[in-house]
């Protein structure tokens, strides 16, 4: 009965984590990853492209982004220079979609002063569709004013294990009255699979 319990308590801790839009991984434990490694000379390289929409929208309770820390000198710079922002951001796979299909989240900085321009330290976390319960992380520089911006994809976890490539983004929209912002990105990046684990030849995916 004790036995019976404890499932039934597991179950809706489970369903209760999904409910809040933010998956479990499949198996990454140490056993788990340390048996890919000893495989990973065999994996091959698969060039992958997603295409998404993030929504920092701070107008909405919770904002997607708040300031967490700024210098002294942060309101009188005209780069913000020194304002640090914490994200958990939803993405779309349209700019207008409800359906969230992942979150970014992490840190961006106000880190120039002769520009507006940010140093983003982010983890992209995916919980819907093939890759839900993996993720990516990003490691680069936003020039916020910029038509295009480009960062480098520094790594992943589950199905983005040792991933590296390039994502770009563009703003969709921004409201320069609220801060509300939506940023159309789009990911080309090499991921690695193991032999027997995926059956498309041509090595590409496309979200």
């Amino acid at each position: 009965m004790m036995r019976i319990m404890v499932a039934l308590l597991l179950a809706i801790v489970v369903m209760n984590m999904a409910s809040l839009g933010h998956a479990l991984p499949d198996d990454q434990s140490p056993a788990a990853v340390e048996k890919w490694f000893t495989q990973y000379s065999n994996a091959v390289p698969k060039l992958t492209k997603l295409h998404f929409y993030l929504h920092n929208i701070v107008s909405k309770n919770p904002p997607a982004s708040v300031a967490i820390a700024r210098a002294d000198s942060t309101a009188t710079s005209p780069t913000k220079f020194g304002l640090v922002t914490v994200l958990d951001g939803p993405l779309a796979d349209q700019p207008n979609s409800p359906e969230v299909i992942g979150y970014a989240q992490g840190l961006f900085t106000l880190s120039s002063q002769e520009e507006l321009s940010t140093l983003m330290t982010i983890n992209f976390v995916f919980t819907a569709g093939e890759f839900k319960g993996s993720t990516l992380s990003i490691l680069g520089r936003n020039v916020v004013v910029a038509p295009v911006r480009e960062f480098p994809i520094v790594g992943g976890t589950g199905d983005f294990r040792m991933a590296r490539g390039i994502g770009t983004a563009t703003t969709n929209y921004v409201n320069s009255t609220t801060g509300d912002d939506i940023l159309d990105i789009h990911f080309v990046f090499y991921r690695f699979v193991l032999p027997g684990a995926d059956s498309d030849s041509e090595h590409k995916d496309e979200l």
